[in-house]
């Protein structure tokens, strides 16, 4: 596992952006699919964004598909959330996730992703 550890959370007016990051520890960064999820109190975490190791793939959920943009630096343990156009509805805890990467799985999902970081709050206000 990796540990990892996310920042760049805030508030924001809607229509704004902001960046995330996610900075993880220990060896082998390039060869986990990393993920961000979000969660409201109440709510189960959802889908937000994944990037494979090499950064050939990446998904999106429907609601943030050309707001958002994942993006990785694999010689700085490091990966990104580009929100642009943001919306009340985006108030959320944000949370980095990985997952040892392995063919064919599911990019649209929580499956197999079992390291977490603490969360960033985002507040988007109208």
């Amino acid at each position: 596992q990796v540990q990892l550890v996310e920042s760049g959370g805030g508030l924001v007016q809607a229509g704004g952006s902001l960046r995330l990051s996610c900075a993880a520890s220990g060896r082998s960064f390039s060869s986990y699919t990393m993920g961000w999820f979000r969660q409201a109190p109440g709510n189960e975490r959802e889908f937000v964004a994944a990037v494979s190791p090499s950064s050939i793939t990446t998904y999106y959920s429907d609601s943030v598909k050309g707001r958002f943009t994942i993006s990785r630096d694999n010689a700085r343990n490091t990966v990104y959330l580009q929100m642009n156009s943001l919306k009340s509805e985006d108030t959320d805890v944000y949370y980095c996730a990985a997952r040892k990467y392995k063919p064919a799985q599911p990019m649209g999902t929580l499956y197999g992703f079992d390291s977490w970081g603490q969360g960033t709050q985002v507040t988007v206000s109208s």
